[in-house]
Formats: structure tokens, C-alpha cells, sequence
């Protein structure tokens, strides 16, 4: 038995696993680990610092795996926004066929993706904004719970409601994301009507991944609950990892006259990148999410997709079939 659905079709992969996109992580050695083990990788372009990095970056994934990858786009409002049309660019003209956008009024890139032939997946963390984007023309949207790391909107909908809600009036292919880590949430977001799962947080605790053993295991030690809510006062609320300077963020971010410059030097990505890179959980944000509660191992890309469509399979043909009378 082997998990066919829309996904698996329309991405030319072997199991509806899907990498998102992760600032400083989505690098060519996990996403052509992830895209080998028969998952869909995907790079971060704004992990690199220049266009010409992210052509760089694509033919390095690409001397790594044959397999399909992807390339993530998040467009975020900015005083000093990234030259994102010089990204788009490099994407298109490195001949990649998927592309992973998030963020702020992506219509746009959309539009230049899809003019050029590219499969768009888009992530939304609300049901009116899922509708938006399959209006927008994109291909499959990631619709992305409460429980994730990163940005999960401002709505507070956890994945059990907000993934049938989305199904119940979206018509293209999606991904249930935020909370996945195992068969069990595989197979959990086949009967939401998801048709594959988008993950982050567990494919940092993989041997590809790219950053130190320290944060690995780190991600392992902790539960469910070791997560913070950070930027709500903001309206820009973030889940990252609770650890001494996610705590802190809380804590300024709490008070009344809190603005962001009270927090700008503890939240920058330089400083993530330096914790990530170093192992030190002192130096920035590390971003994750509720799921740290159920990843107890840091195995191989190859291991954890296998494993986690085989447990899926198991639990359809076995499990569940064995409650019907």
C-alpha cells in the first residue's frame, strides 16, 4: 500500500510530505534529503543574501538530487523590503517548477510564477485568506494551524478545526501544516481533508538538517508546552521555542508601554542565525513548534519519511479498519 492523492500527483513525489520553507535551514543539504527520501524539499531564497546566492544555492540542490524541489518566497512588510523581484527572477530563470510563497499580498509573484509554468503552493493561517489565494490562481494551499512555528495569524484556530474548515470550501489540493510529525498527524490530515502534510520543526531535528547538534536536541528535550507566543501586542504574533530569550520578548513585549525597538536586538535574525549556527541557545530566537512535544529522535530524512508513511499506511489499512464492525 503506498498514499496516493492530488499532492503526491500534482508534485511528481512519492509520499505527501512536504519541507516548508525555514529561514537559515532550507538549505541544498536538507531539502535534496528531504526530496531523496521521496518528500518534496524546499529552499528558503531569502536565506541567501543575494539572487545570484539562490542561483548558486538551486544548482548546488540540484547536483544533490534528480528528484523534484522547491524554492520558498515569504514577502513580509518592510521598511527596507529584499529586491523580491530580483529573487523571482533567479527562481524562474534557474528553471525551478515549485515554488512555496507566504506573506503579504503575494499576487504579484503569483502571477509571474504561474505565467512561466511554475506550480505555486501558497500557506495562509485562515480560511478567508486560503480563498483569496486559490482566486489568486495559486496550486495547492498550505493552511497552517495555531500549533505551528512561525507566524500562525491572529486568529488562534488549531489545525483540528481550522483543516475541515478549509476543506469543507477550498477546491485545490492542500496541506495541512503547523502540528505534523509522525503517521499519526499524516493520517489525522488525509480524514481533515488535507492530502499531505507540510512540516518545519520536525525536519530541523533531522541529520541534514542544517544547523548545530545543540538545537537538535533541544527540540528533542522539550514538550509540547515549551513554545512562546511572541509580537501579539504587535499584531504580528510568532511562535518560537521557549527558552531564556524568547522569555524575555514575553516579558517586555507584555508591558504597557512596550514598542517593538524594546525588543528589536533580541529578536533579529542574525541573532537566530548565530543560535541556530552555534549551538548557543542565549545568542536568538529559535523558532519551533508545538510538535517539539512529539519528536523524540533526530534520524535521517530517509528514515523519518519512510517511517512516517509507513505508521500512515498502518493506521488507514489496519488501525482504523478495524473499528468498523
Amino acid at each position: 500500500m503506498t498514499l496516493r492523492t492530488r499532492i503526491t500527483d500534482l508534485l511528481g513525489i512519492e509520499h505527501p510530505i512536504v519541507q516548508g520553507g525555514m529561514m537559515w535551514v532550507g538549505r541544498a543539504e536538507l531539502a535534496s534529503a528531504v526530496s531523496n527520501a521521496g518528500g518534496l524539499g524546499i529552499l528558503t531564497a531569502l536565506t541567501q543574501p543575494t539572487p545570484d546566492d539562490l542561483r548558486r544555492e538551486i544548482d548546488r540542490c540540484r547536483s544533490m538530487t534528480d528528484k523534484p524541489f522547491g524554492v520558498n518566497l515569504t514577502i513580509l512588510p518592510s521598511v527596507s523590503p529584499p529586491p523580491y523581484a530580483e529573487y523571482r527572477k533567479a527562481i524562474i530563470e534557474s528553471g525551478v517548477k515549485i515554488v512555496e510563497t507566504a506573506g503579504y499580498k503575494p499576487q504579484e509573484h503569483v502571477d509571474d510564477f504561474k505565467s512561466h509554468g511554475i506550480l505555486v503552493l501558497h500557506k495562509c493561517t485562515a480560511v478567508r485568506h486560503a480563498l483569496s489565494a486559490e482566486r489568486m490562481g495559486v496550486d495547492v494551499i498550505s493552511i497552517d494551524g495555531f500549533e505551528c512555528a512561525g507566524h500562525p495569524g491572529e486568529d488562534d484556530i488549531p489545525g483540528l478545526v481550522l483543516i475541515p474548515a478549509a476543506a469543507d470550501k477550498v477546491k485545490i489540493p492542500m496541506l495541512a501544516s503547523g502540528g505534523f510529525g509522525d503517521g499519526r498527524g499524516l493520517a489525522a490530515a488525509l480524514a481533515l481533508g488535507a492530502e499531505g502534510i507540510n512540516m518545519g520543526t520536525r525536519f530541523c531535528a533531522t541529520v541534514e538538517a542544517p544547523i548545530h547538534d545543540n538545537i537538535k536536541q533541544f527540540i528533542v528535550a522539550n514538550d509540547e508546552r515549551a513554545t512562546n507566543l511572541i509580537f501579539r501586542k504587535f499584531k504580528n504574533t510568532g511562535r518560537v521555542a521557549k527558552s531564556g530569550v524568547s522569555d524575555q520578548v514575553v516579558e517586555i513585549g507584555n508591558r504597557p508601554d512596550a514598542v517593538f525597538e524594546d525588543i528589536r536586538p533580541l529578536v533579529s535574525g542574525a541573532k537566530g542565525r548565530e543560535a541556530l549556527e552555534t549551538g548557543d541557545l542565549d545568542a536568538g530566537l529559535v523558532w519551533a513548534g508545538q510538535i517539539q512535544g512529539l519528536i523524540h529522535d533526530v534520524p535521517t530524512c530517509a528514515e523519518l519519511v519512510s517511517r512516517i508513511a509507513r505508521e500512515a499506511e498502518e493506521i488507514i489499512s489496519s488501525r482504523l479498519a478495524g473499528f468498523i464492525a
